[in-house]
């Protein structure tokens, strides 16, 4: 059977598709009440160009993405035209290669190869079509291939052609991460239950051990198993993989459902109880509802269609992580290796803190408040459980990936968003504990490892290709940016002690925050890693590199969003931060061609962190840059600089232009098209610049937002029409660039009026998000 593509995903055609944006006279799509959010979702955007998100199926925060895996690193390449597998576990946007556990794959005839690069399946996306919580494509030799998902299970359909050897393979030895050691069983003539234990990512790590029951809706017909090469058969246990076999003669159809866990089988069968049992077609059903009710809570109007595909896609992504962590019955496996449960609350996992703490969790604390309550207690119990708080986290284990001190502006993000309530003075040990020492040796944790020198010298030296003794990033690899990363954290820290009664602890954290000016030449204005006799390393150069993660210090100048005034003093006043702003955003070709400034000088290619003067919208380190108009008194320049910048988002599979790093840039799209956005990252300061649609509806959770809902308005924005010249928040005239999450909570509505030049609006300097002190 032959299966045509529905061409209501609009993908490109090609890797290489033409960039979409809208010409200024297009037409505004007025999206009807009754439409369906989930079909302006492309799950296909990113899946080229080392965007590295996934097709596949999953629900909000799930456990379980279930999704096809091609042979690139991280899973599914829109290049390449053979699937492996579909697999379980998938993160969207990571760098490095991370789950894909249990590729499983339909095949027909005699079973003779284990090695999955060998028996994967051609395909050609015209067979291909994914929306949210389903995907399905036509694999060589014309088998069809659906997948849904629940939080804990994925769900799979499989139409053979007609024969008495349709095949599911099961290949629990094969992984994207490193597998360590697998084993797979046939209970019977319908289940089959493995455990996989691997390790990996950008290093490795401590094993983890994730455990499977595949549950089939009709028995087998024969079944075995293979170790290595050797395929065996009628075995019901093996260490490699198993086949197991139907008669597809009369019903072509084979429907199966595979529960996760991280904690042990009797965790999966309890989760495959608790969530299998339902047909495919109710399965898929759910989860397009569970996605519709969480796309209905921002309901945009105006923008073109590739805007408005291009910013619910951006929406879906945003709400992929992080996951589920804990089974059915609330158990989950800690840091510390032991089995805990969660009482209240669902427990979570997978902490890319260094991205998300820019941008996702403040998105998270505004859209998914409940649900970030959970995480942060999540993170809470980490520190508790294991004696630290996280860096890097992945399932049960700690990858110290990249630099800085990530967990503290998330922690204080959470508590100035009002989501630890009764959990803060335990927040705040763990974060006291993490901000003024190190962790034990027998840790997995590496913390702020350079604390020692950067609490007694005010830095954190940089030493060249410096490792620690445990897998993962050393901070003195990266002493310049770790300086400005652990400046920003001192500053958080020190609002949430003084909101808690903690004066002294709050001052020294205020002192510290200005560590960022002992990294700083005036000789050159810049910021400069210092070497272990406390020289700045040379010799200069204007993009240098040396001391900066993913970055340079002309990337990194502006990551000090605790204290841009004495910023802009240290560079030399308003206006020669503005001359330098300008030129670091090329600010006079943007104004003549915005989309080619930022597909050409901005955009270098997906990796390219070094050795560059420009903006990099790519990448975390500028992602909070252009609002820094804010502060500078020409509010109007960072609406330019953000309206160019999302023009690098698209409906095509190139539509990322990075890793989206498990919602960051997803994120920092859907608040920037917004116009609200978090300038100073683990505070409540949401930075204001104009929206790309005309009327946003959010609707808000009234135990954290007692109004219920936020009405943002911008009659007539477009490409000409962007620059503010007033805003009204209730009516009342704001002449301030920002607001603070409780003015947020107090609002109805937030009104934007927009022209075609600048205006006076934002540019008193009583305007300008303060300093926190």
């Amino acid at each position: 059977m032959r299966w045509t593509r529905r061409l209501r995903l609009c993908l490109a055609g090609a890797v290489a598709a033409s960039v979409l944006s809208a010409a200024p006279g297009a037409a505004r799509a007025a999206e009807p009440r009754d439409a369906r959010l989930t079909d302006l979702v492309n799950p296909f955007i990113g899946t080229a160009n080392e965007g590295n998100t996934f097709p596949g199926a999953a629900v909000p925060f799930g456990m379980v993405q279930l999704s096809p895996d091609t042979g690139h690193n991280t899973g599914y390449d829109y290049a390449q035209s053979r699937i492996r597998g579909f697999s379980l576990i998938h993160l969207s946007g990571v760098g490095c290669r991370l789950g894909g556990d249990l590729p499983v794959l339909p095949t027909t005839g005699d079973v003779t190869q284990t090695d999955y690069a060998r028996y994967a399946a051609g395909f050609r996306h015209e067979d291909e079509e994914a929306s949210p919580g389903y995907y399905r494509v036509v694999l060589d030799p014309g088998i069809g291939a659906e997948l849904t998902a629940s939080a804990r299970t994925g769900v799979q359909r499989y139409t053979f052609p007609a024969t008495g050897k349709a095949n599911v393979l099961l290949n629990a030895a094969q992984a994207l991460h490193k597998t360590v050691t697998s084993s797979v069983e046939i209970l019977d003539n319908r289940t089959v239950r493995t455990a996989v234990t691997g390790h990996g990512f950008c290093a490795d790590t401590r094993p983890y051990t994730v455990y499977t029951i595949t549950r089939f809706d009709r028995p087998f017909t024969a079944y075995g198993t293979w170790d290595g090469g050797t395929v065996r058969a009628g075995a019901r246990s093996g260490r490699g993989g198993a086949y197991v076999r139907f008669d597809t003669t009369r019903d072509r159809t084979v429907e199966a459902t595979t529960a996760l866990s991280y904690v042990d089988a009797r965790g999966a069968a309890g989760n495959l109880a608790a969530e299998g049992g339902r047909s495919f077609d109710a399965v898929r059903g759910a989860a397009r509802r569970s996605w519709e009710a969480r796309l209905d809570d921002v309901r945009a109007h105006g923008g073109d269609a590739t805007r408005r595909r291009t910013f619910y896609s951006a929406l879906y992504r945003s709400f992929l992580a992080p996951n589920v962590g804990s089974d059915a019955d609330g158990r989950y496996t800690g840091w510390d290796r032991r089995i805990h449960r969660a009482e209240g609350f669902t427990y979570y996992q997978n902490w890319s803190l260094w991205d998300t703490y820019r941008t996702q969790a403040q998105f998270l604390a505004l859209l998914a408040p409940r649900e970030s309550r959970d995480m942060a207690i999540s993170v809470i119990g980490i520190a508790e459980e294991s004696g630290w708080l996280p860096k890097w986290g992945y399932g049960t284990v700690e990858t110290n990936v990249m630099t800085g001190d990530p967990v503290t502006p998330f922690l204080t993000n959470a508590y100035q968003q009002g989501l630890l309530g009764g959990y803060e003075e335990r927040a705040y040990r763990a974060l006291k504990r993490n901000a003024d020492g190190l962790p034990p040796a027998d840790s997995p944790a590496v913390g702020r490892n350079a604390n020692p020198d950067y609490l007694a010298r005010g830095f954190a030296p940089y030493i060249m290709g410096d490792r620690p003794t445990k897998p993962g990033h050393s901070d003195y690899a990266f002493g310049a940016s770790a300086t400005l990363e652990y400046a920003l954290s001192d500053a958080m820290l020190a609002q949430m002690a003084r909101a808690l009664g903690h004066p002294q602890d709050a001052r020294r954290y205020a002192v510290r925050s200005r560590n960022y000016r002992n990294v700083f030449d005036p000789s050159t204005g810049f910021f400069r890693a210092r070497d272990t006799l406390g020289a700045f390393t040379g010799p200069w150069s204007p993009a240098e590199s040396v001391g900066f993660h993913e970055g340079t210090s002309w990337q990194y100048q502006w990551l000090v969003p605790q204290d841009l005034p004495g910023l802009v003093k240290l560079i030399g006043g308003r206006r020669a931060a503005n001359d330098r702003l300008d030129e670091f955003f090329a600010y006079g070709e943007l104004l003549k061609n915005p989309e080619h400034t930022a597909r050409e000088v901005w955009v270098n290619g997906p990796y390219a962190y070094y050795n560059t003067d420009k903006y990099n919208p790519q990448n975390e380190p500028d992602l909070i840059a252009p609002y820094t108009y804010l502060s500078t008194g020409q509010p109007w320049k960072t609406t330019d600089v953000v309206h160019a910048a999302l023009t690098l988002f698209t409906d095509a599979p190139t539509g990322l232009t990075g890793n989206d790093d498990l919602g960051t840039m997803s994120a920092w799209d859907v608040l920037s098209s917004l116009g609200l956005f978090p300038v100073q990252p683990g505070y409540h300061t949401w930075g204001l610049s104009t929206p790309v649609f005309e009327r946003v509806d959010l609707r808000l959770d009234r135990r954290f937002y007692p109004r219920g809902g936020l009405v943002i308005l911008a009659p007539g924005t477009s490409a000409t029409d962007r620059y503010v010249q007033t805003v009204r928040a209730n009516g009342v005239t704001h002449n301030r660039t920002y607001l603070t999450t409780d003015a947020l909570r107090s609002l109805g509505t937030l009104h934007f009026t927009v022209g075609p030049r600048p205006s006076a609006w934002g540019t008193s300097a009583q305007a300008a998000p303060p300093a926190l002190k």
